[in-house]
């Protein structure tokens, strides 16, 4: 899977609205995309940590968080908003999947000058399952299908929705907003993500929205969890981002760069094995190359163009001796450290794992040896003179047909698929 840098994350979102729901892991979500959107750097574990601050990477809270009492009762509010002239990306705090609360963020978003979302990427679990009682996991079941039903009343055909299934949670989980019978060593919880993954997921192919099996993903990354074992470090993160990104291209038809060599935060073992496994992403015979989807408000500033794809490496020259393998950790960027912010959980960093899952996973699935530390592959020359680039057609994407994932070992480079949600006959133009 090839990492986009801050450059090709602001065209692929070019002049578009995104909503972020969801509890603390997507409130991560959120940041990490809006960092991603203006540099080329992961979080800081400051950053991670902090709860309802004044503002982010020059986003501002809209409402609640410290705006009024910071607290960890499922009644807390926080609501973020990303704004530059070209992007526009919003977080809602929730804690259950479906509420009044809810049904008023819809309508905001309905009646808003901005029209509605082009893309929603949403996710509710741990508090629904922890804070409501004996008889929560059968309000979540019947709180999945109230949810969906609306939103495929509410939403037009043009609108990408993004089920993310819950992520992974550790054996002892500390994290401050569980109540007290969730105790270390309590497995139960895991049980329960797992199951609640697995009928969220149906609920929402049913209704014919995209789900992105992160549960899948990172099944077996879990050195990168914090220690209170439901929070995710930067590099995890980072890699989350980019698998939403890349499932977003793919829905609406975008090519992304080809590039032969992963970026700075992939580690090199996954690369490796990725190869070994040859995992790529094959292009249709015939198929042409598509544009970035065209932007729809008024007059704008042209659009960065992607480079076409780097010619062939050159092969590195022989070693002169077999040498064993050692790991070298590149220089990540890392932004200046915020301070001053509250945390609603415990949080302590933790050691950085050995690799993450592909993106696009083999039929047959294999282990893989772990190396502790991440490393870029080796950069051939450069050659002298200008980098060349292409410009495209615009491409029409408003009624798109939809892509329906057909599941984590489904393999990527086919048309998307025709929807079985109805189109709008004359979608709304976005007000100006």
């Amino acid at each position: 899977m090839v990492h986009l840098q801050a450059s090709e994350v602001q065209q692929l979102l070019h002049n578009k609205f995104v909503v972020i729901l969801g509890d603390s892991v997507q409130r991560a979500v959120y940041k990490d995309l809006v960092l991603l959107l203006q540099k080329d750097c992961l979080l800081t574990t400051n950053q991670l940590k902090a709860k309802g601050e004044e503002t982010f990477e020059k986003d501002k809270l809209v409402d609640g968080g410290q705006m009024g009492p910071m607290h960890n009762g499922i009644q807390y509010r926080e609501v973020r908003q990303f704004c530059d002239d070209h992007h526009l990306v919003r977080f809602y705090f929730l804690t259950r999947v479906y509420s009044s609360y809810l049904e008023a963020v819809l309508q905001e978003l309905q009646s808003s000058e901005h029209g509605l979302p082009d893309v929603i990427i949403m996710n509710s679990c741990l508090w629904d399952l922890s804070r409501y009682g004996p008889d929560s996991w059968q309000s979540y079941l019947k709180n999945l299908e109230s949810l969906f039903g609306l939103l495929g009343q509410v939403l037009p055909e043009s609108c990408l929705l993004v089920w993310n299934t819950a992520m992974p949670v550790g054996e002892q989980i500390t994290a401050g907003f569980l109540p007290p019978e969730h105790q270390p060593g309590d497995d139960s919880l895991r049980v329960q993500v797992i199951e609640a993954n697995f009928y969220s997921s149906t609920e929402a192919k049913k209704h014919g929205f995209d789900v992105l099996d992160l549960h899948f993903h990172f099944r077996h990354a879990e050195q990168h969890l914090q220690r209170d074992g439901v929070h995710w470090n930067q590099r995890a993160h980072r890699h989350l981002s980019q698998l939403l990104l890349a499932h977003v291209a793919d829905a609406w038809g975008v090519e992304l760069p080809q590039r032969d060599s992963v970026g700075a935060c992939i580690p090199a073992g996954l690369a490796r094995a990725g190869r070994g496994r040859g995992v790529q992403r094959r292009r249709q015979a015939g198929r042409a190359p598509r544009a970035f989807p065209p932007s729809r408000c008024g007059p704008l500033l042209p659009s960065p163009l992607l480079p076409l794809p780097q010619p062939p490496r050159l092969p590195l020259p022989p070693q002169p001796h077999p040498f064993p393998f050692h790991p070298v950790m590149p220089q990540f960027l890392f932004c200046p450290q915020d301070t001053n912010f509250a945390s609603d959980e415990p949080f302590q960093s933790d050691q950085i794992s050995n690799y993450f899952h592909s993106d696009v996973p083999s039929p047959i699935q294999t282990g893989f040896s772990s190396e502790d530390d991440f490393m870029i592959d080796p950069q051939p020359p450069v050659p002298p003179g200008p980098v060349p680039y292409l410009h495209r057609a615009p491409m029409l994407h408003r009624g798109f047909p939809r892509y329906v994932p057909r599941g984590p070992y489904g393999s990527w480079g086919r048309r998307p698929r025709s929807s079985r949600r109805r189109a709008h006959s004359y979608p709304q133009p976005r007000p100006q």
